[in-house]
């Protein structure tokens, strides 16, 4: 699921993009709003959105200053222009600063719903590649290093419970920092992450059979507290757990 901020600087409009559409049905869910680009660019550096949906015309900072700044900070959000100016001029700066998508108020939710859907589809791999623990990993078990090899089988075999590089690299016979340089160079990631990943795995298992409650699942999965469990789903997935077991309620349905 794609989060968004969105920069609007009227508050009927932008009150009106927060609450009217159905974020949730275009697989998106708004986690900040601002009234210019200066003030967006602190909402944006606190919620990390996927995707800046912007006016182009603002007081303090318009939306191309926006994006300049957020390019300049090699920000990773994906902005999509939106405005009432019908005005070719901005639609080729927005094609000059690489913007995903330039869309007319009154927004139209099909033209929307594509914008999202290709921002969407454009990180499916990434996201794919950051959760794929048995593909992603397969390498490591048959042509790595054994110490390698040794951690990634106890962290499928004691995820539920505690675990810690500093534990299993006694258990080996091998200082911390060793097994930490050999994870890294063979996995790309640490033991924390490597730990969080399969975890999470897991986690997305039991919420798709739908027979556990959330906070169960946080417990049966090694994250413990609630918190600490959405914390992660949040940081991973861009979405909360029960965000993500409410789409899967309406894929049902659907």
């Amino acid at each position: 699921m794609l989060s968004l901020v969105i920069v609007e600087d009227e508050e009927i409009i932008r009150r009106g993009l927060v609450c009217t559409i159905d974020w949730l049905k275009l697989g998106a869910r708004v986690v900040g709003e601002a009234a210019n680009g200066r003030e967006a660019l602190r909402v944006i550096q606190e919620t990390g959105p996927d995707v800046v949906l912007t006016d182009i015309k603002m007081p303090v900072m318009d939306g191309i200053a926006l994006t300049e700044a957020l390019k300049a900070e090699k920000n990773p959000a994906k902005v999509i222009y939106l405005t009432s100016y019908a005005d070719f001029s901005y639609a080729q700066t927005a094609l000059h600063l690489d913007v995903c998508d330039y869309l007319l108020k009154p927004v139209n939710e099909a033209d929307l719903a594509k914008a999202l859907a290709k921002i969407d589809k454009s990180k499916e791999p990434a996201a794919e590649e950051a959760l794929s623990w048995d593909e992603g990993l397969k390498a490591a078990y048959h042509t790595g290093n054994p110490y390698v090899q040794a951690v990634l089988k106890r962290i499928e075999a004691g995820y539920q419970g505690r675990l810690s590089s500093e534990a299993i690299a006694a258990e080996l016979g091998v200082s911390s920092s060793y097994l930490s340089r050999k994870l890294k160079e063979e996995t790309g990631q640490t033991f924390g992450n490597l730990l969080t990943q399969y975890r999470l795995q897991r986690a997305i298992e039991m919420l798709q059979a739908g027979t556990w409650r959330v906070y169960e699942v946080a417990e049966q999965t090694g994250f413990g507290e609630y918190k600490n469990f959405t914390q992660m789903f949040k940081k991973y997935l861009h979405t909360t757990p029960k965000a993500f077991m409410q789409e899967i309620t309406v894929g049902i349905k659907l």
